[in-house]
C-alpha cells in the first residue's frame, strides 16, 4: 500500500490556541460540563457550518480544574467567532458564570503560559 503525501504547509489550516477562564462564585466545574457549555455556545452562535468550518478543539489535558482554565484549538478565521460565543455563556450546571479569553497564540506553548499566571 502506497503511503499518502503529506499536505503542503501553504495547504495546511492555521489554527491558534485560545486560552479561557470560567468565572464563578461556586466550586470547580467538571469538564465535561464545561466542554458542553462551549460547544452550546459556539453552535448558538454560528450554527453546525459556522464550527464546523471553525475547527473548534477542546484539548481536555489543558484544562485545569482547580483555577477553572483552559486551552481551545481554533482555526485563524475562528477565534472571533469563538470569542463572542464565550461571552455567551452565562450558565453551567445552572449556576452563573463569566467565560472570559485570556489570551490568543499561534503556539500551544505560549497559550500555557497565559493560564498558568
Amino acid at each position: 500500500m502506497a503511503k499518502l503525501k503529506a499536505i503542503l504547509p501553504t495547504l495546511r489550516e492555521r489554527k491558534r490556541y485560545l486560552a479561557f477562564e470560567i468565572i464563578s462564585k461556586g466550586r470547580t466545574k467538571s469538564f465535561s460540563s464545561v466542554s458542553q457549555a462551549i460547544w452550546q455556545g459556539m453552535l448558538g452562535l454560528t450554527g453546525q457550518i459556522g464550527a464546523a468550518q471553525a475547527g473548534l478543539w477542546i484539548l481536555p489535558e489543558k484544562y485545569n480544574a482547580q483555577s477553572n482554565r483552559g486551552i481551545l484549538r481554533v482555526s485563524h478565521k475562528g477565534v472571533d467567532a469563538l470569542r463572542a460565543s464565550l461571552a455567551m455563556i452565562q450558565s453551567i450546571e445552572n449556576a452563573p458564570v463569566i467565560a472570559r479569553s485570556l489570551g490568543v497564540s499561534g503556539s500551544l506553548k505560549k497559550a500555557t503560559t497565559y493560564i498558568a499566571g
